[in-house]
């Protein structure tokens, strides 16, 4: 955050106006000062094993709430729904005097943010693509402990061109770890192109962007169906953490289980609407004027008259992706007018009908056993002193130098191509258009690297080595959708552009 951080033992020597905490655990008590305690993720729906009295839920156990004489008072214990104060004043009823139901900060934000939406998914580089969020609390039944191969699975089985996938770890794992050892981990997942977003503030914007979740226990699943009801998917159940009948508990038994075959389309299918939102309903209270309602307890703990807050800050945009792959193996099933392309990263699954590398980002042993290889043309020179190659230069270069390949293309600025194959008369200008959808007004463009991928195997199964077909248009269908490709020999002045 940035924040100015001092040394406990400073800490304790000083006295505060006001003291605001996320948990009631270890020895706060030490610290001068009204205490405010704040909501510790969405609800009380775990229990934490060899911590506290049994079978009490995190945060409300009276081990750790009853502090010892001589301690800082709780003068407000804020909680996000009345069934918790309930709670609390069944287990800890001293201190439940303290505790009000002020509504959940983040939930805030995280509904203030949801008609950003679409900024934040261009922001990930998400287009037409279903946008999967892992999300794994902490601790031995999370889901990156628990099933920790499932990312590189999903992210390696599912077709890329139609899923992008996104990790949400929670804060005391990236502690754990240090996020050198949770990148290595993650490796073979962040190789394949998912995201793992920031642990502060990222990670709930890609909640905010998100087509889907798969979840454990952890919070962040509440969060999600309080936005919106967009299917939920449980990948475990919590184990003896997770307490019945807590609105975690109601939330996972109501919603699709991914099974050990990991179906993940599957599980999405049978999700039936309502189910998380039910569950969610049961975790917060006071929506849109949690702030409101915070604001006017803690300026009054400050013997202050309240300020006028400006309107709730949405989240802020997520970062880009860092990684994309950079070598596909491509499946390509041929119809009666064009191709249906599916791309895995290479290395992942079985070789497809042929191998796409984008030269200059893959290593030379996928170079050197390429069928296509592309690169992805800059809008200003290619170095800083201005040189660069034509197209049809750089092209019959690429191809002598590497033999096994039979395509060199160049994705253009313009989202055009430029390809030229081996034995054809004259190079290939290629257009794709994009799909669109009339009913949602959806507009979804290919990425041009697909397209590639498509005419390379139009062309090597329809037309002859030695000559160049007229002007053609064949369909590349990628999952639900079809893109028209149009595909017609290029002008000497266009095999001349720089790449």
């Amino acid at each position: 955050m940035g924040a100015r951080t001092v040394p406990w033992s400073e800490a304790c020597a000083r006295s505060y106006d006001l003291v605001i905490a996320a948990s009631p655990k270890g020895d706060l008590g030490r610290l001068r000062g009204p205490h405010v305690l704040l909501p510790h993720g969405a609800g009380f729906n775990k229990t934490i094993p060899y911590e506290g009295s049994a079978d009490s839920a995190s945060g409300l156990d009276p081990v750790h709430l009853s502090r010892p004489e001589g301690s800082a008072p709780v003068a407000l214990h804020a909680l996000a729904h009345p069934d918790q104060l309930t709670r609390l004043t069944k287990v800890a009823p001293q201190a439940a005097r303290s505790a009000k139901v002020i509504g959940d900060p983040t939930l805030e934000r995280v509904l203030a943010s949801r008609t950003h939406r679409d900024r934040y998914r261009a922001a990930l580089g998400t287009g037409p693509r279903t946008l999967i969020a892992l999300a794994s609390t902490w601790g031995p039944e999370s889901l990156i402990q628990r099933h920790p191969g499932l990312a590189a699975r999903l992210a390696t089985q599912l077709p890329y061109d139609e899923y992008q996938l996104a990790l949400i770890v929670h804060p005391n794992e990236w502690s754990r770890l240090g996020a050198f050892e949770l990148g290595q981990r993650l490796e073979p997942a962040l190789a394949a192109g998912m995201l793992l977003p920031h642990p502060r503030d990222e990670w709930a914007s890609v909640l905010v962007a998100a087509d889907a979740l798969v979840t454990d226990h952890g919070s962040a699943a509440l969060y999600y169906a309080a936005a919106e009801d967009r299917p939920v998917v449980a990948a475990c159940r919590g184990g003896d953490e997770l307490l019945p009948g807590s609105p975690m508990d109601v939330l996972l038994g109501g919603v699709p289980e991914l099974g050990l075959a990991h179906d993940l389309p599957a599980a999405l299918r049978a999700y039936r609407p309502g189910r998380a939102a039910e569950a969610a309903r049961a975790a917060f209270a006071h929506r849109h004027d949690a702030l409101l309602r915070l604001r006017d307890e803690l300026y009054a703990l400050l013997d202050l008259a309240p300020r006028t807050l400006p309107a709730v800050t949405p989240l802020p945009l997520p970062g880009p992706p860092s990684r994309t792959p950079s070598a596909f193996d491509v499946h390509a099933e041929f119809t009666e007018d064009g191709v249906v392309i599916t791309r895995h990263p290479a290395g992942t699954g079985t070789p497809g009908h042929h191998l796409a590398v984008e030269l200059g980002a893959a290593s030379g042993q996928l170079v050197r056993s390429a069928g296509l290889l592309y690169r992805r043309a800059q809008a200003g020179p290619a170095d800083a002193a201005g040189l660069a190659r034509t197209f049809d230069g750089w092209a019959q270069r690429t191809l002598s130098e590497w033999p096994g390949c039979r395509t060199a293309a160049a994705v253009l600025p313009t989202g055009n191509c430029l390809l030229r194959v081996r034995g054809h008369e004259r190079p290939y200008v290629l257009e794709a258009e994009p799909f669109v959808h009339d009913e949602a007004g959806l507009v979804a463009r290919v990425d041009p690297a697909a397209a590639v991928s498509a005419a390379h195997a139009w062309l090597a199964r329809n037309t002859t080595a030695a000559r160049t077909p007229p002007g053609t248009t064949l369909t590349c269908v990628i999952g639900e959708r079809s893109f028209p490709v149009h595909l017609r020999p290029a002008t000497p002045g266009e095999t001349q552009q720089p790449v």
